[in-house]
């Protein structure tokens, strides 16, 4: 519509201002319902929040144990070494004439292996005792003339002289005729042999190698932290690998670290009179060192701390989970030997993995015990 001067004016519509006021108490209602809470707390506020379910203690089976006296060992792999390991070698030059003995087969001491051509050194022989009977005629004449007072006594020491020669030349040439028989140091086993009938050989040539491995003599490193432990007169047993077990004895501990690996050279000597023990194998060795009070546990029940400690979850008579530090003293097949625990511990068998040092658990014999959620 128009007013009178002509201008365009308009009527506020009574239906649209009353909707704008339907929708303002609709808000006002929703805040105020949401805000009751508030406001107007219920009743049940005034009672204690109780709506949480209290977790139960967890189950967990334990197992009595108590402290036994155990022996502790020293364990180590070495390998065996024969007593002896020498070369033979030729004392003097000159052809073989013959070998005795074969690789293989054992000798005595001082037996013959083989003999050198003694053309040669008879010769020589010969020749020193002509030389020695000469010089003794002459000693004997410068002798005689002298006691006449016909020599003098500058020929005598020289006539003397010559014999002393003579005599030192013949016990060279029995020697270098001895020489000739290439024998054995030392009783043992001829592991190689390298003479053949008519070859040469020169005067301290290697011509062979024996063994003597009765007895035998097992080498082992031994630890730094574990060389007070160790001492000579100790008993040991040896198993080698052949499935063959022998009982020894210390005879050897170094007091020189090796500088590389920081360990000590140890040395069991085992007894191997029958030699059925070959030398080079490899052997386990098992030293008693002493005992100890220790539980015998099995390894499912060691865990670590936080702080990674090795340890044994223990229940205290308050039921309560206790954690103990423990050391493996000794190991065997089925199961451990710790020390750490009280003389007398319930050591949780079923269960460690879900409960901490603290907490307060439902403990049962590990025999009648029921299983333990593992979904918790």
């Amino acid at each position: 519509m128009t007013d009178e001067t002509g201008r365009l004016a308009f009527e506020d519509d009574k239906g649209a201002s009353r909707a704008t006021w339907i929708a303002g108490a609709l808000v006002i209602l929703i805040v105020g319902w949401m805000g009751s809470g508030y406001v107007l707390p219920s009743n049940d506020g005034d009672v204690p929040r109780e709506t949480e379910t209290r977790l139960a203690p967890v189950a967990v089976s334990v197992e009595q144990s108590s402290v036994e006296p155990v022996t502790l060992y020293f364990q180590a792999e070495g390998q065996a070494q024969p007593d002896r390991d020498t070369s033979i070698r030729a004392e003097a030059s000159g052809d073989v004439a013959e070998v005795l003995v074969a690789k293989g087969e054992d000798v005595a001491e001082r037996s013959v292996i083989a003999r050198l051509s003694t053309t040669r050194a008879e010769a020589d022989l010969a020749r020193a005792r002509e030389e020695l009977a000469r010089a003794q005629r002459e000693f004997d004449n410068a002798t005689a003339l002298l006691e006449r007072g016909i020599a003098t006594a500058d020929r005598l020491s020289q006539a003397r002289a010559d014999l002393a020669s003579a005599e030192a030349a013949l016990a060279a040439a029995e020697e270098g005729r001895r020489s000739l028989d290439i024998t054995a140091p030392f009783a043992g086993r001829i592991e190689t042999l390298t003479l053949d009938p008519g070859e040469f050989v020169q005067a301290g040539a290697e011509v062979g190698r024996i063994v003597d491995n009765r007895p035998l003599t097992v080498a082992i490193q031994v630890p730094q932290q574990a060389l007070n432990r160790i001492q000579n007169g100790q008993d040991a047993t040896i198993r080698f690998i052949t499935g063959e077990e022998r009982a020894g004895t210390v005879s050897f501990v170094g007091t020189s670290a090796n500088a590389e690996t920081r360990t000590f050279l140890a040395e069991i000597a085992v007894p191997n009179a029958d030699g059925a023990i070959p030398a080079g194998i490899s052997a386990e060795i098992s030293i008693p060192t002493g005992q100890a009070q220790a539980h015998f546990v099995q390894p499912s029940t060691v865990s670590l701390s936080p702080e990674g400690r090795l340890g044994v979850k223990t229940v205290d008579d308050e039921d309560r989970v206790v954690f103990n530090p423990v050391e493996i003293v000794r190991a065997e097949i089925d199961g451990i030997w710790v020390t750490g625990l009280p003389e007398t511990a319930r050591i949780i068998t079923v269960g460690q993995g879900f409960v901490n040092a603290g907490e307060i658990v439902a403990p049962a014999p590990a025999n009648t015990s029921t299983a333990v959620d593992e979904t918790r």
